[in-house]
């Protein structure tokens, strides 16, 4: 009649997608040295995500490859990134970092990582140059949506710096 929790209590998490102007091979990197720095133990996966390409007016549905990286042991045990790029049209890719994020975690120490995270990446995550919006479309909701969710997460999308300029 009633459900159990014959599997233990579960962990509250909570999930972000995010489109970035990155490859996914700088986003996990930036997350593995944050990571090393703090002594967290931490694994590599790899999936794959449906994705949606247009050919002219027929989305065609594909798969990506998904490159991943998990806290197994540490402070954010449990928090992990997935990225992946495609190509949504007929030229330019588009790229997007999904995070999971504990419960715990949540909140200030959640802003503080990712403003980290941020700054450990060689370029803006949220701008995107005018020959790549031209190139993959230069009027898609991806791009203001990027800027949208960063500055709701709780980061200045007006001044950014990477860690060189520091």
């Amino acid at each position: 009649m009633g459900e159990g929790l014959e599997g233990g209590v579960r962990q509250m998490e909570r999930m972000l997608e995010i489109p970035v102007s990155i490859v996914p091979t700088e986003a996990i990197r930036a997350l593995r040295e944050i990571g090393e720095s703090r002594g967290w133990v931490m694994s590599r996966f790899e999936e794959s995500t449906i994705v949606h390409r247009w050919a002219i007016i027929v989305p065609l549905t594909k798969r990506a490859r998904v490159l991943g990286l998990s806290v197994n042991k540490g402070r954010a045990k449990g928090l992990s990134i997935r990225s992946w790029s495609h190509v949504p049209g007929s030229a330019g890719r588009l790229s997007y970092v999904s995070f999971r994020i504990p419960e715990y975690m949540d909140g200030q120490e959640w802003c503080e990582f990712l403003e980290e995270w941020v700054a450990k990446l060689p370029r803006c995550p949220w701008k995107w140059s005018f020959m790549e919006r031209s190139m993959i479309g230069y009027l898609l909701p991806e791009f203001r949506s990027s800027r949208k969710l960063f500055s709701k997460e709780g980061l200045d999308v007006k001044g950014w710096e990477s860690k060189d300029n520091r």
